[in-house]
């Protein structure tokens, strides 16, 4: 059980990354950015293409991953979203549905179904008190904390962040006091996109990198951000946190197979219960 729970957190930090970027982009654009799933998938290929193909150590690879990222989502949200941001939360989700199915389809043409692995040194797992936790593990949990203590800082120390919340509260109203909303979302976009990468990066790092590295988690990503109370970066860790624990303890029990099963199990009990999430807040219709 120790052992499960263990591994339950350091999932949790996996799935809090894009449950974060998921909950940011919600917050500021309104709609359920469904390519979220083959962001993260991308974020990994453009890591195993600097690390394997280019010959860059992982430390500089995932750095290289995140900016590229970033880059193509503020790409996206210019081709894309912006020229449909009054449109309907439906059209959006078709939209997001799209660009899913064009970055899935460019990386399966670049590199074709086969598996890959990222180009890194391998090491003995450490023990303590009959608890294993490998090499991997301990990456992910660090990198993922240190993540979220950047986006933590920016979300409450600084101009973009106080941006960020000002258009999540009332976009327009922030326009009219100053904000430069085109700009704040940009930089959304940009900071989601590295959160992605990095996801994609880390899940790569503990496995393989294949085209649906990042469509395997995108139930459990939905489902932390929404238990957190979609809209909330830090509920969905919160979120992310339980889902990791459940899934992880689940797997005593019955077969990893319907992990994601579960997941959604708890995401259905939590709607019925608190449709708003834990951290969510109750909308007030009139």
């Amino acid at each position: 059980m120790a052992q499960a729970l263990l591994n339950g957190l350091v999932s949790g930090f996996l799935i809090a990354l894009p449950a974060i970027a998921l909950s940011l982009t919600y917050g500021i654009l309104n709609f359920a950015n469904f390519s979220i799933g083959a962001m993260i998938t991308a974020g990994a290929y453009l890591a195993y293409f600097a690390n394997a193909t280019l010959g860059a150590p992982i430390l500089v690879a995932a750095p290289l991953a995140a900016i590229g990222l970033g880059l193509i989502a503020v790409g996206v949200e210019h081709g894309v979203y912006r020229r449909i941001r009054n449109a309907d939360h439906i059209t959006l989700l078709v939209a997001s549905m799209g660009v899913a199915f064009v970055l899935e389809n460019a990386i399966r043409f670049a590199y074709g179904a086969d598996v890959r692995a990222l180009d890194v040194a391998v090491a003995r797992p450490l023990a303590w008190h009959g608890l294993r936790l490998n090499h991997e593990q301990l990456v992910i949990a660090l990198a993922a904390l240190s993540a979220m203590a950047i986006v933590a800082v920016v979300l409450t120390r600084t101009r973009l962040g106080r941006a960020m919340r000002a258009i999540a509260d009332d976009a327009d109203l922030a326009e009219v006091r100053g904000i430069a909303r085109a700009r704040t979302v940009d930089w959304t976009w940009a900071l989601s996109g590295a959160l992605a990468a990095l996801a994609g990066v880390l899940i790569a790092l503990d496995g393989i990198v294949e085209p649906l590295i990042g469509t395997n988690y995108l139930v459990s990503v939905f489902a932390a951000a929404v238990i957190g109370g979609i809209g909330n970066p830090f509920g969905a860790v919160a979120g992310a946190l339980i889902i990791g624990l459940v899934e992880e303890v689940s797997a005593l029990a019955v077969s990893t197979t319907y992990r994601q099963g579960v997941s959604f199990i708890v995401l259905i009990l939590v709607l019925l219960l608190r449709p708003q999430g834990l951290f969510g807040v109750a909308r007030i219709r009139r």
